[in-house]
């Protein structure tokens, strides 16, 4: 996340530093299988998981000193609050797909099949900005996960 982050964003502030950091705070406690294995299950853990982070990360900048705003901030960028139209939640949400495709998409393609994969790689396509895209396509990958991004594109 920090290495997406200085590039994307070098001069972020230590709020967004923060909500990088806490996005996925504690979210191995609330397991996906908690929630119905359907695609309203895993919206509404999705969700779930992003509101608990926010209260916990908010929690946590109180007790460290931080103002009441600055803590608010860091929780209103880990609920992704203004997506499109903030630009500090929208560096968020590329730096989460660009680690995404660098760290986990090689082993996560292996237990779909190609369609829902390409149907994937489309969905965070559309959620990163031009710059999370020229970040994107300079990530060394697998020729066979390169292969899936670019027929993605192109579909």
């Amino acid at each position: 996340m920090t290495k997406y982050l200085s590039l994307r964003c070098p001069s972020a502030p230590d709020t967004l530093r923060l909500a990088i950091r806490a996005q996925h705070l504690k979210r191995w406690e609330v397991p996906r299988s908690s929630y119905p294995m359907t695609k309203i299950g895993y919206h509404s853990w999705r969700s779930g998981l992003q509101k608990r982070q926010a209260e916990i990360a908010e929690g946590i900048c109180l007790e460290a000193g931080y103002s009441a705003e600055e803590a608010g901030r860091v929780a209103a960028l880990v609920r992704k609050e203004g997506l499109k139209s903030d630009s500090e939640t929208q560096v968020l949400e590329d730096v989460a797909c660009l680690v995404f495709l660098d760290d986990q998409f090689e082993e996560f393609e292996k237990g779909y099949e190609e369609d829902k994969v390409l149907g994937i790689l489309k969905k965070t396509w559309a959620k990163m900005s031009d710059e999370g895209h020229n970040l994107a396509l300079k990530i060394d990958m697998s020729e066979r996960a390169r292969d899936l991004v670019v027929k993605a594109l192109k579909g």
